[in-house]
């Protein structure tokens, strides 16, 4: 099974979900938004697979920090690019697999849909 996780390597929830996947053995990619930055296409089809509410992290304080005019944006289609230009705001991790796409770390669904 390939799988790419997607996050920035010193958030807390990335960590344990780095975690638990190595002590389940699951092999993954790890793409760092802070280095790699995000694929405008990508968090485009993440929108349209799971849904703008699920993809968006509005607790953090980088949303916070947005502009107003930002903000507005994530509410239309303007949301991906916005997304691209603060990869914080974008809900981590967020997990590609064969069988679709997971965001953020429940690890009751990530055993049922990786294990």
């Amino acid at each position: 099974m390939t799988i790419t996780l997607y996050g920035i390597p010193n958030c807390d929830t990335v960590k344990k979900a780095r975690t638990w996947l190595d002590a389940k053995g699951i092999a993954y990619t790890f793409h760092d938004y802070k280095k790699q930055g995000a694929d405008p296409v990508r968090v485009a089809s993440w929108i349209a697979a799971a849904g703008l509410e699920r993809v968006v992290n509005r607790a953090g304080t980088t949303f916070r920090k947005l502009s107003v005019e930002d903000q507005e944006a994530l509410g239309g289609a303007g949301a991906a690019a916005v997304l691209v230009a603060n990869t914080s705001v974008i809900k981590r991790p967020i997990v590609e697999h064969p069988g679709g796409l997971l965001v953020g770390f429940k690890e009751a669904e990530w055993t049922a849909k990786l294990v």
